[in-house]
C-alpha cells in the first residue's frame, strides 16, 4: 500500500467495512457477546454499593444481622457475575477461533492462486506470518480488544453517574484529572502505530531466516556451505532488531501506563482528602467515602485502559491490513470469465511466436515485504517468437545450452507463466481461453527435483487423484518399476518419506514420480531435466520407467543430457530464447550446428550410433 493509497491516518480505504465483513458471519453471537460485556460492565457499581451498605446500616448500627444478610447477597452477585464472565469468555473463544479458521482458510485460499514467480520473490517466513501472527493479532481485536474497549465504556458511565448521585463535589474535582489521563495517548500514540508496525515486519523477517535455514534442501545447505558462526551472527542480528523493537514498544506502553497509573493514584488521594472533609462534618456517610473510593478504583482502572485503546485497536488494523494486502493480490495466472474446460481429446501442443520475460504486476505483490529481484528495471526477454508444433502422441526432445529458456518453455505449457505476447495452445485452444483445473487434469510433470510432502508415501502418490485404490497405488508403482522399492519401506504405502522425500534415494524419488504421474494418467507429459542428478544405474531404471510412461502421450522432453534424447521423434535445440535447428539426432549431427557441438562437447569423437539411447526409444 502506497501512500497515495492511504488516508490521512495511515490506513487504507475501506478498512473497517472490511473489518465488519470479517466479523458479519458471526453477527447474532457477537450480539449475545456484547450483550454479556454489557450486563458484565453494569454489575461493577453494585459490589460497591453493597459495601456503603454493609458500613452503614450494619457495622455503624451494630446490626448483624444486615451485615449477615448484605454479605449472603454480595456473595450471591459475585457469583452471578462469575456466571456472566464464564458465558462471555466462551462467547469470545467460539467467535475468536471461528474468525481465525476464516481468515486463515480464505487467505491460503488465495495465495495457492499466486503464480509461481510470486513465491520466489516473498520469503516464506513472511508469508507464513500473515496467515499465523497477523491473524491471531486481528482475532484479539474482536475476542479482547473490542470487548475490553465497551466493557470499559459501560464501565466508565455506570461508575460516573454513581458517583455522581453519591456526591457531585467529589465527582466534579475528580473529573478534572480525566483528561490529563486521555492526553498522553495522543503523545504516544503515532509512535506505538510505527513500533508495532516495525515489529510485525522484524519477527516476520526472523521467521523467513529460519524457515529458509530449517527446511530439508537448506539444512542441508548450511551443513556443506555454512559457518555456523556466521549463521548464528546473521541470526542474532536479526533477533537484536526484532528485541530492540519490542523492547521500544513494550516501554512507550509501560509509559503510557504508568502515567495514567499515577494519575489515578492521584484522584483516590484526592477523593480520601474531599471526601474525608466531607464526612467529618456529616455532608457524606462512612460507607459513602468508603464506596466513592471503591469506585474510583473502578473508575481508574477503565480510564487507563481506554487510554491505551487506541493503540491497541491501531495494532489490531494494523493485522488486518497486512492479512488484506493478501486477500487483495491479484494473480497474474488466472482464469478468464469466459474460460471453458479443456477437451479430452486436445493433445497437441503449439507455440505461436512466443515471447516471455520475467515480470511483475503491481497487483500481484505484497509491497509490505516483496524483495526487489535482480531483473527489474532489467528485464530481458527469456523466449523471442518461438514457433513450435508437436503433434499427439509424439516426443520432442527441448536441448540447449544454460539459460537458453528450456525450462520456461515447458513452464509455458504448464501455464506456471503467460507469455508476453504469442499464444500457447494444446489441440485449437489458447490456454489462458480455458480453466486451469482442466489443463492439470491433462498434464503430468516429472521435474529434476520431484518434490514430497512430509507425509506417507500415500498421500504424496495420490496428490492428484485422492480417491485412486491400493490397486491403483501398486499398479502404478510397477509399471515405474519401483513397487520393490514400496514393498521394502517399513510400513509400505503408509510410510513417512521425511520433508521433501529425504528418507528416499534420488533415483528412488524419480521413478514414485513417474508412478505418481502414472497413477494420474495424463495425456501429456512434460519431462524437464527428469534425470539430471542420477547416477547411471539409477538413470537406467528412470529411463526404463519414463519409456513406458510415455507411451501413448504426446510428451515434451527438457534435457541437458544428449543421451537422452536420441530416440526423440524430433529434437528442438534453444539458444538465446530463440529455436536455433530442428530435426532428428542424425540430422542435426549431419548439420554440424549448435547440436552437434553440444553433443561433441558431451561425447567427443564417440560416434554417434553408439551414445546410449534412455528416455525415450530410437
Amino acid at each position: 500500500m502506497n501512500d497515495g493509497q492511504q488516508d490521512r491516518t495511515g490506513r487504507a480505504p475501506g478498512t473497517w467495512r472490511r473489518i465488519a465483513e470479517c466479523a458479519a458471519p458471526f453477527r447474532s453471537r457477537l450480539i449475545g457477546f456484547f450483550f454479556l460485556v454489557l450486563l458484565e460492565s453494569a454489575l461493577i457499581v453494585l459490589p460497591a454499593l453493597l459495601t456503603q451498605r454493609i458500613v452503614d446500616e450494619g457495622v455503624l448500627r451494630h446490626d448483624k444481622s444486615r451485615i449477615i444478610e448484605l454479605v449472603v447477597l454480595l456473595i450471591v452477585l459475585a457469583t452471578v457475575a462469575v456466571g456472566v464472565t464464564l458465558l462471555e469468555r466462551r462467547l469470545a473463544v467460539v467467535i475468536g477461533e471461528g474468525m481465525t479458521l476464516s481468515l486463515r482458510q480464505r487467505s491460503f485460499a488465495h495465495v495457492q492462486h499466486m503464480p509461481v514467480s510470486f513465491f520466489t520473490r516473498v520469503p516464506t517466513g513472511s508469508l507464513v506470518t500473515r496467515l499465523d501472527s497477523d491473524v491471531l493479532s486481528a482475532q484479539r481485536a474482536f475476542t479482547t480488544t473490542a470487548s475490553t474497549l465497551l466493557s470499559n465504556l459501560v464501565a466508565v458511565v455506570a461508575v460516573a453517574i454513581t458517583l455522581i448521585f453519591m456526591s457531585w463535589q467529589i465527582t466534579l474535582l475528580t473529573a478534572v484529572l480525566v483528561p490529563a489521563c486521555l492526553l498522553p495517548t495522543r503523545v504516544l500514540n503515532k509512535r506505538v502505530r510505527k513500533l508495532n508496525q516495525r515489529q510485525l515486519t522484524e519477527n516476520a523477517a526472523l521467521a523467513s531466516f529460519m524457515t529458509e535455514r530449517f527446511s530439508g534442501q537448506g539444512a542441508v545447505l548450511t551443513k556443506l556451505y555454512g559457518r555456523p558462526e556466521t549463521e548464528a551472527k546473521h541470526f542474532e542480528c536479526r533477533g537484536r532488531r526484532l528485541r530492540d523493537a519490542g523492547i521500544r514498544l513494550t516501554v512507550n506502553n509501560a509509559l503510557l501506563a504508568l502515567t495514567v497509573s499515577w494519575l489515578a493514584t492521584v484522584g483516590t488521594a484526592a477523593v480520601y482528602l474531599a471526601g474525608g472533609f466531607l464526612a467529618v462534618d456529616g455532608g457524606i456517610t462512612v460507607g459513602t467515602l468508603m464506596a466513592m473510593v471503591t469506585l474510583m478504583a473502578r473508575l481508574y482502572g477503565p480510564i487507563t485502559s481506554l487510554s491505551q485503546a487506541r493503540a491497541e485497536v491501531t495494532a489490531a488494523v494494523v493485522s488486518f491490513e497486512r492479512i488484506f494486502e493478501v486477500l487483495d493480490l491479484v494473480p497474474d495466472v488466472h482464469d478468464s470469465p469466459t474460460a471453458v474446460a479443456l477437451p479430452p481429446e486436445a493433445a497437441s501442443i503449439t507455440f505461436e511466436n512466443v515471447r516471455f520475460r520475467h515480470h511483475v504486476s503491481p497487483g500481484s505483490s505484497l509491497a509490505s515485504i516483496d524483495e526487489e529481484t535482480p531483473h527489474r528495471g532489467q528485464e530481458r526477454d527469456i523466449l523471442r517468437g518461438i514457433d513450435l508444433h508437436v503433434e499427439p502422441g509424439s516426443t520432442i526432445a527441448v536441448v540447449g545450452p544454460s539459460g537458453a529458456g528450456k525450462s520456461t518453455l515447458v513452464n509455458l505449457v504448464c501455464r506456471l507463466y503467460d507469455p508476453v505476447s504469442g499464444t500457447v495452445r494444446i489441440g485449437q485452444h489458447d490456454l489462458r481461453s480455458v480453466t486451469q483445473e482442466s489443463l492439470r487434469d491433462a498434464i503430468g510433470v516429472v521435474a529434476q527435483d520431484s518434490h514430497f510432502f512430509h507425509d506417507t508415501l500415500r498421500v504424496n502418490l495420490t496428490y492428484a487423484l485422492p480417491d485412486a485404490s491400493d490397486e491403483a497405488c501398486e499398479r502404478a508403482c510397477r509399471e515405474a518399476m519401483v513397487w520393490d522399492t514400496v514393498q521394502r519401506l517399513p510400513e509400505g504405502l503408509d510410510t513417512v518419506v521425511g520433508d521433501g522425500g529425504h528418507h528416499l534415494s534420488g533415483g528412488e524419488r524419480q521413478r514414485l514420480a513417474i508412478a505418481r504421474l502414472l497413477l494420474k494418467n495424463p495425456r501429456i507429459v512434460v519431462l524437464d531435466e527428469a534425470t539430471a542428478h542420477l547416477d547411471s544405474e539409477s538413470e537406467t531404471k528412470v529411463q526404463q520407467a519414463l519409456a513406458r510412461a510415455l507411451q501413448g502421450r504426446t510428451a515434451l522432453l527438457v534435457a541437458h543430457r544428449l543421451s537422452t534424447v536420441r530416440g526423440a521423434d524430433r529434437i528442438v535445440v534453444l539458444q538465446d530464447g530463440g529455436v536455433a535447428e530442428s530435426g532428428s539426432h542424425e540430422e542435426l549431427l549431419a548439420a554440424d550446428g549448435l547440436y552437434a557441438s553440444l553433443y561433441r562437447a558431451q561425447f567427443g569423437d564417440r560416434v554417434a550410433g553408439t551414445g546410449r539411447t534412455v528416455g525415450v526409444t530410437a
